[in-house]
């Protein structure tokens, strides 16, 4: 498995597990950019606050709940993924990820 260093100094086994447990938010920017396929896409929500409130921020996912730009567990959009990909790591000794990577660590013991 190849693997890639993140901006943390850890690195990837790609194992995906991150891109099928968790919905991506959008900031305003990248939202208005409109690079990136949205939940709520088919009803036109423009104004980014009003994105925000509906949960048309979220980038779409597959039937599995996985991110529609995962594939063959590795980010098809990798040079442009959003800023909150681009900020977590399931390493990461941040506080505020300590819920998500507990999510993971209990996945990869399954």
């Amino acid at each position: 498995m190849i693997e890639s260093k993140c901006n943390h100094g850890s690195k990837c086994n790609q194992c995906g597990v991150c891109c099928r447990l968790f919905v991506i938010n959008l900031n305003e920017e990248e939202y208005n950019s409109r690079k990136y396929k949205t939940i709520f896409e088919e009803f036109g929500i423009v104004d980014f606050e009003e994105a925000e409130l509906t949960g048309a921020n979220l980038i779409a996912q597959n039937e599995d709940d996985s991110c529609i730009y995962l594939k063959d567990n590795r980010c098809s959009i990798h040079e442009r993924r959003p800023q909150s990909c681009r900020k977590f790591f399931c390493d990461s000794k941040e506080s505020h990820f300590k819920n998500m990577i507990d999510k993971i660590n209990l996945c990869k013991v399954k």
